[in-house]
């Protein structure tokens, strides 16, 4: 059957940019629902407006996104008894409420990232193409759409890129400690060896790490740790630190996500930039150092690691 919207031509673009929308909608759900994650796609543009910002009124995100007051307030709403956001008066003007993420919502994104980034990777894989005009763009991006559902795509880069099952990313808990300590522990008996400073401080990581304003995520597949990574307070610095991952767990890009939610994570925290520590036979991972923009700079004298032979920096 012929396609009447597109034998409209440019008259028919504000409908069919509207069923392209309401479509890629559709498929995002089925998206969700395929990795239980309870969540609706109309409600992301406020959602991540609220997990950016750390406190925004109705009338910043209204002016954000350039919708009504009615629909705002109604998104806010939704996201309110699902219990993601929690609303509070400014301390400094009682007439005025603040929007904050609740501890369900900040769960939700920890989940929810790696979906995301899946999401936009293959947004970009379907629009990029060459084209004369928005309707021959429009044309090929449904030529796609109708040679792989949106949605079918998704979780087909997802499987492949999140180890078969969607990955979490959690924070630290006292519970996770014995697994802090023996990845990193297994990884530098492979590698390298264990020093002294490395088992004083994966022996007790509050002590160094958390009471000292750093932080520790480990990443959770199918209720099992298999992997970790330390944000580590080096000075007035902020180290990129005993990441790793279980061997049977490699190759699955589990590092790679477990660092790009450091990357993240130090971003929101307004931080200007990482260090890391490492050696130049982990080449493979130099490469991948280098993939997220770190370069190489000079290694002090008196580097807190004897196996280290360079440093580098990440500026955020």
């Amino acid at each position: 059957m012929n396609d009447g919207l597109k034998g409209i031509g440019e008259l028919g673009m504000g409908s069919r940019l509207k069923r392209m929308s309401e479509y890629m909608m559709r498929e995002t759900q089925v998206v969700y629902d395929h990795f239980n994650i309870d969540f609706d796609p109309y409600l992301f543009p406020t959602f991540k407006i609220i997990k950016n910002k750390k406190g925004v009124t109705n009338s910043e995100i209204r002016k954000s996104l350039k919708t009504s007051q009615p629909a705002t307030t109604q998104t806010l709403n939704k996201l309110e008894k699902r219990g993601l956001i929690a609303i509070a008066e400014d301390p400094k003007d009682k007439r005025r409420k603040i929007v904050y993420l609740s501890e369900k919502g900040e769960q939700l994104v920890t989940q929810i990232s790696p979906i995301w980034e899946g999401i936009e990777q293959v947004i970009i894989d379907y629009t990029t193409m060459n084209s004369h005009s928005l309707i021959d763009h429009m044309n090929q991006l449904e030529q796609k759409f109708n040679r792989m559902d949106f949605s079918t795509a998704i979780i087909t880069h997802l499987t492949m890129n999140t180890a078969i099952s969607p990955l979490q990313i959690r924070n630290y808990e006292a519970a996770y400690a014995p697994a802090f300590y023996e990845l990193n522990i297994e990884w530098l008996r492979s590698f390298f060896y264990v020093e002294p400073y490395d088992e004083e401080v994966l022996s007790n990581p509050q002590k160094y790490i958390l009471d000292q304003g750093g932080s520790i995520f480990f990443a959770q597949l199918e209720g099992t740790i298999v992997g970790t990574v330390a944000l580590m307070p080096r000075g007035e610095e902020m180290e990129l630190s005993k990441m790793a991952v279980s061997p049977k767990h490699r190759g699955h890009k589990i590092g790679q996500q477990l660092m790009q939610h450091c990357i993240d994570f130090a971003r929101d925290q307004g931080l200007e930039k990482l260090i890391l520590y490492s050696n130049r036979t982990l080449e493979n991972a130099i490469y991948i150092y280098k993939k997220y923009g770190f370069v190489e700079i000079p290694v002090e004298a008196n580097s807190p690691y004897q196996r280290s032979d360079i440093k580098m920096e990440l500026a955020l």
